[in-house]
């Protein structure tokens, strides 16, 4: 073979090669990776399912549509509270919730949704991304291989509707009130009765008198699910959830299986999607609230201090309870006590020395 003759089949062994490789990479891309997130809320619900509709968008698009996750509301699959054993044996790649719904499996979740008393929003993600509690967040869903993210934050909430007046702490005996978590059981020591009902159950429970009361979100969820049509007593503050984190956890095999770009997108979609759904409730709650205060007529009340002081005392019994039951609480309540201590040192003459003065 001449020299001529060598380098031409030289390059169409090349280009034949290079075509294959090309084809591969094509077919790879070509194949979409499709995932399930399953949710505790209602189907589209606003902000919680939204944002679960929205975090599904977020990886699709950023995975250049190389993944594909389909979003599947509160009993489409499973009920609303049977999602995080769902993820857990593979039934679906994602789930989407919040961390207290878990308390009977794991004590120590609850830190990482909200805490009576306890981080709000801007607080609550200054621990879990800087301060350890994604560190320890992980540690607590390990055994159930799952990984855990924030997803979402709806802000300081609403103390809840009332279909009587809270004028003591007197009025809380035998008081019959959805309300999950650490709240619950501080309800609960206060004499009232926690009842723990997914989303879509609420207004039937409430309009029926099968409870008395419910805390769900804040004015802008609460509008939604026209809740003012049960209740006509709207209490603040928040004091149960003030700054509920939403979660999204994935399961561990189902997120390793991914090449790293793609695992890299799903986690910081969630980062995205966390910051995002704290910025709507923000944007949307007073518009919602002034809708129900003028055009429903609904009494917007604030909880005596008393009262709150009570509720207070309360909780740090329950918080310092929860922290004794086993060594991974304790280990979690130590290390959020200690941010809480230092971050409300400093918010003391930021945030809240600039709030006041600002109303001056």
């Amino acid at each position: 073979m001449d020299r001529r003759k060598f380098f031409k089949s030289l390059g169409a062994g090349s280009l034949v090669a290079g075509s294959s490789l090309v084809g591969a990479n094509t077919a790879f891309a070509a194949r979409k990776i499709k995932w399930k997130m399953i949710t505790t809320w209602p189907k589209n619900f606003p902000g919680l399912g939204t944002g679960a509709n929205n975090l599904a968008k977020l990886i699709n698009e950023m995975s250049g549509g190389r993944m594909k996750v389909k979003v599947y509301g509160a009993g489409e699959i499973v009920p609303a509270f049977e999602i995080f054993d769902a993820v857990s044996r593979g039934m679906a790649e994602m789930g989407h919730g919040a961390a207290y719904y878990w308390k009977g499996k794991i004590e120590a979740a609850q830190f990482f949704a909200a805490v009576p008393f306890g981080l709000n929003a801007q607080e609550m993600n200054a621990w879990l991304y800087h301060g350890g509690g994604m560190e320890l967040w992980a540690e607590t869903y390990q055994p159930f291989g799952l990984v855990p993210t924030a997803a979402g934050n709806t802000g300081v909430q609403m103390a809840g509707w009332f279909n009587k007046e809270i004028n003591s702490t007197a009025d809380l005996k035998g008081l019959k009130m959805r309300i999950p978590g650490l709240g619950g059981e501080v309800l609960k020591r206060a004499g009232g009765t926690p009842v723990s009902l997914p989303g879509g159950e609420i207004f039937t429970s409430l309009k029926t008198g099968a409870i008395d009361a419910t805390e769900w979100v804040g004015p802008y969820n609460d509008l939604a699910f026209g809740l003012h049509k049960a209740a006509k007593y709207y209490y603040y503050p928040g004091w149960h959830e003030p700054g509920t984190t939403l979660e999204c956890f994935i399961n561990e095999k189902a997120l390793k299986k991914l090449p790293d770009d793609l695992q890299s997108i799903v986690l910081q979609a969630c980062r995205i999607a966390n910051q995002d759904m704290l910025a709507e409730y923000t944007a949307r709650n007073n518009q919602a609230l002034q809708t129900l205060t003028g055009k429903h007529k609904v009494q917007l009340k604030a909880l005596p201090d008393d009262v709150l002081t009570t509720l207070r005392t309360l909780s740090d019994e329950v918080i310092a309870d929860i922290a004794a039951k086993d060594t991974l609480s304790k280990k979690v309540f130590e290390s959020f006590s200690a941010f809480r201590k230092n971050v409300m040192a400093w918010h003391d003459i930021s945030e809240r020395a600039y709030l006041n003065a600002r109303k001056l």
